[in-house]
């Protein structure tokens, strides 16, 4: 039998007989295992995806599908994790020099959504500007409303959709990494992919066009499918996206975290936000708590005879103004 048909075959073998968890799942509950099982993974934090019985679905497994075929893998988009989709996940793990393996993991997203911006994963360019514009989208998730920026004047607003309160739309200052067209199911017709650390954000088309201009995502940021393809062609990857609340990143209501170097999350964008406004922070608002955001911390600390160690500790936030 010819060697690759043989390895094909062994490997369709291999994930039609996995219909349980992974053994690094082993530890989670039965109650856990029987949700993923009953209701749909719609949720953008990375969700862990493999093959069970009764099958996963839900827009994750949609979007899974979609970004795969987009790269040249050859499968069925219906939003089931089948043993197709399951194939190509490993081949896609493989290619990428994952850990061999037909899971869905949080590297297996991170690479697929191409976070880091990497060309090679960039399947739609866009041409270069001979007079660069800079732009620059604004979106309020309080007023719902989304303002690109051409030079600081307006161009296009446009009514959107943001996240439920459970699970909120990331506030910070965000770039575009890639772009991608006729999705379908709850994606609509265009997608343009931010970089955030914690999970997968896009602004994105919709079909469920009632949604616009109240709080029902999952975070995402929903247009109108003929709005979200009049604004696609106007903004290219690396157009900055900056996601606030009534005009603020920092929010109403805060609860103070240790924080240090290498962590991400929503509330170091409050912490970059906040020193950025106290006049200490010298890079963007995105999350991802890197060498400028601890000299940063470092430089406050000591302007305010704090210990320098460049963490957050009650005694920084307190002096920062983040808590009384």
């Amino acid at each position: 039998m010819n060697k690759k048909i043989t390895v094909f075959l062994l490997v369709m073998l291999c994930c039609t007989m996995f219909s349980t968890p992974p053994s690094s799942l082993a530890g989670q509950t039965v109650q856990k295992e029987t949700m993923l099982a009953e209701y749909p993974i719609d949720n953008t934090d990375f969700p862990v995806l493999y093959l069970n019985d009764p099958r996963l679905h839900g827009e994750a497994v949609w979007m899974l599908q979609a970004r795969l075929k987009e790269l040249g893998y050859e499968l069925t988009v219906n939003g089931i994790y089948s043993p197709e989709t399951c194939l190509m996940v490993r081949m896609f793990n493989n290619a990428e020099g994952l850990e061999d393996s037909s899971i869905v993991t949080r590297a297996t997203w991170e690479r697929l959504m191409n976070l880091s911006g990497d060309p090679s994963l960039s399947v739609f360019t866009d041409k270069p500007q001979e007079n660069k514009k800079r732009l620059l989208i604004v979106i309020d998730i309080a007023t719902r409303r989304l303002t690109l920026y051409e030079n600081d004047k307006v161009v296009k607003e446009f009514p959107v959709a943001v996240g439920k309160s459970k699970t909120p739309s990331p506030l910070g200052e965000w770039k575009i990494v890639h772009k991608s067209l006729n999705w379908g199911n709850g994606f609509g017709t265009r997608w343009m992919g931010l970089n955030v650390p914690w999970g997968i954000y896009g602004i994105h088309g919709t079909n469920k066009p009632g949604s616009i201009g109240s709080y029902a995502s999952h975070g995402c940021i929903r247009m109108f499918n003929q709005q979200v393809e009049e604004l696609y062609p106007l903004v290219s990857v690396g157009t900055r996206v900056r996601i606030v609340e009534d005009g603020q990143i920092f929010p109403k209501n805060f609860t103070p975290q240790k924080l240090k170097k290498k962590d991400s999350g929503q509330k170091v964008v409050y912490v970059q936000s906040r020193l950025k406004e106290l006049g200490f922070e010298f890079d963007h608002a995105d999350g991802r708590f890197g060498n400028m955001t601890e000299l940063a911390v470092k430089y406050f600390q000591v302007w305010h005879g704090l210990p320098v160690n460049g963490e957050l500790n009650e005694e920084t936030y307190r002096a920062m103004g983040m808590i009384e």
